[in-house]
């Protein structure tokens, strides 16, 4: 090792080389990828896993899109659309965004308090290796063989796979099988992951990072990991419990044996729900990094933004049921998860006005990274709009299963948490490459994300409330649903465009881009004061710190930040 990289000399054919390593060959390329145990190669090996997986989902939510474009019409059979309804789901949520945010905690977190690693990077390889095979496992339905129970195929059980449509009388193929125990160890692969980050966090600060110096995104993600540990196990517990009674005669969910329907909602949603903050709260902090960086003045009031971030992860563990208000739950159950649903949008429409006012004054460079936080403000607060209109339990008996959900939840996990997402990629891709990414493309991405977005997702509103069901394959003429759908079905194109100009700008950059120096944004957190990209021990000298923006510090000296503390 020479410098903070190492050299790779396996094999003749020279290969562009990774962030921090010099050019290799082929085989010594993937091989260094396969055995690593650095913190920044898993964070991008989670956002490539991550970036390979939303390409699949993408293109069935297309063709979901393009199969409801009008009535009657066929482009793929009932069980098709059946399928792809099931994997669009399950891809989105457990092997895009839970790898996503796991790839950003890899990457950014041990740089920004100042640690050369995690604090068991073995176990970190194996949380990512656990959540690749996971996925790969799910997949693998699609050309699994049949089995002695039925035939063979992707699961066609929705993301939630309600019971007892899972049971082996309604569903005797392996699918579901292979739907339940590709969850379970990617629920293994989550809790070893975040247990991980919490221990890094606790343990691993350097001298002077204290608890109300760290960055907002650490605080977001070290509350999203407690929330991942606490959470996930109801939901592997439940895939145990589906399994046993597949397969050893268990009855948890029959109701003609004593079990009950029920029950997996509750383990299910007990799960789901915190899962959209397990989701939203990184896109948080990433909002809360880039937004004073762009405004050019300190967050406002951090000490409520994380309060306000702790008390949206204490909260979400007592909202899991308003997704239950149609199975006949008693009043008393029914008032109270309204009630904490209300609840917990005071904090978060707090952060709203903590960034709004961050911005108030400042001097906002308009860059792509700033640009996707103000879609999100904008996005996020009609999001929160319409969940608070389905908290209240009456309107919610109205609208239940209607389009109008499926609108309302993708504003939460595209509007919010992919748009956050795209701006945390635009601000740190620099430091993970070292280069810029094409900004041409970037705004044809924006532009074009944000336009299909809001003519897929906006109409949908409309056609729920005109009563229109989720998960029908087909409809009937003169119902008043078809210029929505179509309408939608075209703003999906526009997004399909807009997600493959940000694929091409990630590979055409990797290696065509604009050297990016080491702070191109003028940055504050420490994850800016080394190289970039960082070499393999990430800091020569482990930084010391004084205050919340310890970058200002060391670039005026004769007027540092923790004077004003």
């Amino acid at each position: 090792m020479a410098n903070g990289t190492s050299t790779i000399d396996v094999g003749t054919e020279e290969f562009p080389a990774l962030p921090g390593q010099e050019k290799g060959t082929l085989t010594g390329w993937i091989q260094d990828l396969v055995f690593t145990v650095d913190h920044k190669k898993l964070g991008l090996l989670y956002i490539g896993t991550a970036w390979l997986f939303f390409v699949a989902a993408g293109i069935m939510a297309t063709l979901i899109r393009l199969q409801v474009a009008w009535p009657g019409n066929h482009v793929v059979d009932p069980a098709t659309f059946n399928a792809l309804f099931t994997m669009h789901g399950t891809i989105m949520i457990f092997w895009v965004a839970m790898p996503l945010i796991f790839g950003f905690a890899n990457y950014v977190v041990p740089l920004q308090i100042g640690a050369r690693d995690m604090a068991f990077p073995r176990l970190n390889a194996f949380s990512f290796w656990l959540t690749f095979f996971s996925g790969c496992l799910l997949m693998f339905s699609y050309v699994a063989g049949p089995s002695l129970y039925g035939a063979s195929g992707p699961p066609q059980v929705a993301w939630f796979a309600l019971a007892p449509l899972t049971s082996r009388a309604f569903y005797p193929g392996p699918s579901v099988d292979y739907w339940s125990l590709s969850l379970l160890v990617s629920g293994i692969g989550s809790v070893t992951g975040g247990v991980n980050v919490m221990t890094t966090i606790f343990c691993y600060r350097t001298k002077g990072m204290t608890l109300y110096r760290m960055p907002l995104f650490t605080w977001a993600t070290l509350t999203t990991m407690f929330l991942v540990v606490v959470f996930l196990p109801p939901l592997s517990a439940a895939q145990i419990m589906l399994t046993l009674q597949r397969y050893a005669g268990a009855k948890f969910f029959e109701p003609l044996a004593g079990g009950s329907p029920i029950l997996w909602q509750h383990f299910f949603w007990i799960f789901g729900h915190p899962e959209v903050y397990i989701l939203v709260l990184p896109a948080f902090g990433i909002l809360s990094e880039v937004i004073p960086v762009f405004s050019r003045k300190p967050i406002f009031g951090y000490p409520m933004m994380v309060a306000a971030i702790v008390l949206i992860g204490f909260v979400s563990a007592g909202v899991w049921a308003h997704h239950m208000f149609t199975v006949g739950l008693n009043s008393f159950s029914v008032t109270f998860f309204a009630f904490a649903t209300l609840v917990i949008a005071i904090p978060t429409g707090l952060k709203i006005f903590n960034w709004v006012g961050t911005m108030y004054g400042g001097k906002i460079r308009y860059e792509l990274p700033m640009l996707f936080c103000l879609a999100f403000i904008l996005q996020f607060l009609i999001a929160g709009l319409t969940g608070v209109m389905l908290g209240v339990a009456p309107f919610d008996w109205q609208l239940n299963d209607s389009y109008f959900v499926v609108a309302h939840f993708h504003y939460v996990i595209v509007g919010g948490i992919v748009f956050g997402i795209f701006a945390g990629t635009y601000y740190w891709y620099p430091k993970a490459f070292g280069r810029m990414m094409d900004n041409r493309l970037g705004l044809w991405h924006f532009w074009l994300f944000l336009i299909g977005f809001h003519l897929t997702f906006d109409p949908q509103h409309f056609s729920g409330i005109l009563g229109m069901p989720r998960r029908i394959y087909t409809y009937q003429p003169g119902r008043g649903w078809e210029i929505w759908n179509l309408l939608s079905t075209i703003g999906a194109f526009f997004q399909a465009a807009g997600a493959l100009l940000f694929v091409i700008n990630l590979f055409w950059s990797a290696w065509k881009g604009k050297e990016a120096g080491e702070d191109p944004w003028d940055a504050w957190t420490l994850e800016w004061e080394t190289t970039s990209p960082p070499p393999d021990y990430n800091f020569e000298t482990l930084p010391e710190v004084r205050s919340r923006r310890p970058l200002w510090d060391l670039k005026h000296p004769e007027d540092p930040d923790w004077k004003f503390e």
